[in-house]
């Protein structure tokens, strides 16, 4: 069971608690509510741009990383569609550089040309590293577009075009900020040996006075239920043919993420699950298959993915995995099965929660979500799965018309 406590300040920023007196270190993590799905469609990009952005200096502090390494501290964050989180770790005593950082940049980044530019390149090159010029770079890219036509999930979370973060004005840049950076659209999670009165007194010296910010109210395109199948083929220059297989999945608040989370462990997840043995080793037709889903809070997308053997064909690939879906839709799974996925998420469960960091950051994010507390509902919730509701969430996602192939065809010599 993981203790909070958590108070708001008059600013709109809540702040989650979380004592752990057997660490000699503090984590202290700010989750800002603003994804990719946040931005606007002919202005994509801008919330990874940000990430880049928020370490470029603020208004008193020119360089985040050198005062946080004297004081012993590690930092990172991290993107996705749905939301942008930041989080560092450094030793108990020095808790209060972290304070001043994360409020000084919440406060004000030091908006300039020079920093826009140089972070600019960084992202553009990303984007050509790992989008552009890598094998199956466009993958997601176009099975995206294939799956989305209304909601912003259509685009990845780096940006629609690289010309949207080449284009990318400081005006632009200022706007989004004081848009989605606010107190009133973050969440500070501290974990460590501390006392909720000492992280009262410092979130109130440090983040009380900035601005609340007017509330970001999200209205979003919603994505109509699917209607019949879709298929892209991509032809170009990669090592082996690919499939991608997508299905429209609900969202994370449904009842239903957790059943279609363990229906990805039973089909995909290592090489005991079924679609390896069946598709790799016994039929020999993939090289490699996975079955994984988004987890994204909006209605997301359950995936199998995999690289075909030299010589096989996409049709003999999507008829395999068809017959696997199949066997999965007429015998279901069986209890050993369901226990195994049970057991092996309960581990992972147990294993975040041995981290510092990822106890702050998972606080934070259920507090997003709706109630904090809700990380100790979550095995709860796995637990209560059963084989017959495991069935009809299957039945739900696999229907012939929500389904979503792209064919990544190696391009003849």
């Amino acid at each position: 069971m993981v203790q909070f406590d958590r108070f708001t300040l008059d600013n709109g920023l809540r702040v989650i608690v979380h004592h752990d007196e057997n660490t000699p270190m503090v984590a202290v993590n700010v989750l800002y509510d603003v994804g990719a799905r946040d931005e606007d469609e002919e202005r994509t990009g801008f919330a990874h741009l940000f990430e880049h952005l928020m370490f470029g200096g603020s208004e008193n502090v020119p360089e985040y990383d050198e005062p946080l390494q004297m004081a012993g501290g590690e930092n990172n964050a991290y993107t996705t569609n749905d939301i942008t989180n930041y989080y560092v770790q450094l030793p108990l005593q020095n808790i209060e550089t972290a304070f001043w950082l994360e409020s000084d940049r919440m406060n004000q980044l030091a908006f300039s040309e020079k920093s826009l530019d140089v972070q600019r390149k960084v992202v553009c090159e990303e984007f050509k590293e790992h989008y552009i010029n890598k094998p199956y770079g466009s993958a997601w890219e176009l099975l995206r577009e294939l799956a989305y036509k209304n909601h912003p999930y259509k685009w990845m979370t780096i940006g629609k075009k690289l010309e949207h973060i080449e284009e990318a004005q400081l005006e632009d840049v200022k706007n989004f900020f004081y848009k989605h950076y606010r107190p009133s659209n973050a969440i500070l999670c501290v974990a460590g040996n501390v006392t909720t009165e000492q992280v009262k007194e410092l979130a109130e010296k440090w983040f009380g006075n900035i601005p609340a910010g007017e509330k970001y109210e999200r209205k979003l395109k919603q994505e109509p239920v699917q209607t019949e199948a879709r298929e892209f083929t991509m032809e170009a220059d990669v090592p082996l043919n690919a499939i991608w297989m997508a299905w429209h999945i609900d969202g994370r608040l449904s009842d239903m993420y957790h059943a279609a989370d363990l229906i990805t462990e039973v089909f995909g997840s290592g090489q005991s699950s079924r679609l390896y043995l069946s598709l790799v080793k016994e039929k020999q037709l993939f090289s490699n298959i996975n079955c994984y889903h988004l987890g994204s809070i909006d209605p997301g997308l359950l995936v199998i993915e995999g690289k075909l053997i030299e010589g096989k064909t996409f049709e003999e690939a999507k008829a395999a995995i068809e017959e696997e879906v199949n066997k999965l839709l007429e015998n279901g799974v069986t209890e050993e099965e369901l226990q195994k996925a049970k057991n092996k998420t309960e581990s992972m469960i147990a294993f975040e929660d041995m981290g510092l960091l990822s106890r702050a950051n998972n606080l934070a994010f259920y507090e997003l979500l709706g109630d904090a507390a809700w990380i100790n509902d979550e095995w709860d919730k796995y637990n209560a799965v059963t084989r017959e509701y495991l069935l009809e969430t299957a039945k739900k996602i696999f229907r012939k018309e929500n389904s979503n192939t792209l064919y990544y065809k190696k391009k003849e010599a």
